[in-house]
């Protein structure tokens, strides 16, 4: 369950508040050599002002690939090139592009809450097979279930608490 909320904050850092920030680009992939590739894995990510990304490709040969990888990652970014710099400027963000970003961290959330229903349901398989298997009683499987659905409640409040401070940045204007 920790894993699935982690999994899940860092999928949150992909989406921009109007900020800029290094994590930002960490969901891009880029062709490069022929496999699949992470931005960090071909340049280095620099934020020097509060609106502008720089991405320093390491192969001259990449650059096109890079700028094309930004350009078509769904983020609403242009980059625009310089040699082997590219700068990537982030636009003020529109109530309707606001809106949109929400729903996509409502969607983040649902995956990671219907991920910790899983590790729960796989638990509790575990219960009863241990229960049938007379590992453990009637009584223990009881007491256990409870604890696995306490700490899925912990955790699914934990899932809200996080997406509700991101909206929160989100649609600060």
């Amino acid at each position: 369950m920790e894993g699935a909320l982690e999994a899940f904050r860092k999928e949150l850092t992909g989406l921009r508040t109007g900020r800029a920030s290094a994590s930002l680009l960490e969901p891009v992939t880029v062709e490069a050599y022929g496999s699949k590739m992470h931005l960090k894995e071909v340049g280095t990510v620099s934020v020097p002002e509060p609106r502008l990304i720089v991405v320093q490709v390491w192969d001259r040969g990449m650059v096109k690939a890079v700028e094309k990888a930004i350009r078509d990652s769904g983020l609403g970014l242009n980059p625009q090139t310089e040699g082997q710099n590219i700068r990537v400027p982030l636009p003020d963000l529109t109530q309707e592009r606001r809106q949109e970003l929400t729903k996509v961290a409502h969607k983040y959330a649902e995956q990671t809450r219907v991920a910790v229903r899983n590790i729960r349901r796989d638990g509790m398989d575990g219960l009863k097979k241990a229960e049938k298997a007379s590992e453990i009683t009637q009584d223990e499987h009881k007491t256990l279930a409870d604890k696995v659905q306490a700490l899925t409640d912990q955790y699914i409040k934990l899932i809200d608490d996080t997406l509700a401070q991101k909206e929160k940045d989100i649609m600060q204007v």
